[in-house]
């Protein structure tokens, strides 16, 4: 008997809030370097809903994503 896999979605909703599992498939960096990055602000600022449950903004993710190098949190 073969196990239901889930599908992933073709793309990031454009509102609402993803975790990094879902934004990893389309991220150009690992996870370490997008923390890095949300700390310097040039990456989207992580939303944390506790010790162990981060999100991202879907709208700030697809600004970061259509231009990760000159992305700046709040232009």
């Amino acid at each position: 008997m073969q196990e239901k896999q889930k599908a992933l979605p073709a793309t990031i909703p454009a509102i609402g809030k993803t975790r990094w599992p879902k934004i990893a498939q389309f991220s150009p960096v690992s996870r370490e370097t997008f923390r890095k990055l949300s700390k310097e602000g040039k990456a989207p600022q992580p939303e944390r809903m506790g010790i162990r449950c981060t999100f991202y903004d879907n709208a700030e993710l697809h600004r970061w994503l259509a231009d990760p190098i000159n992305y700046r949190v709040g232009k």
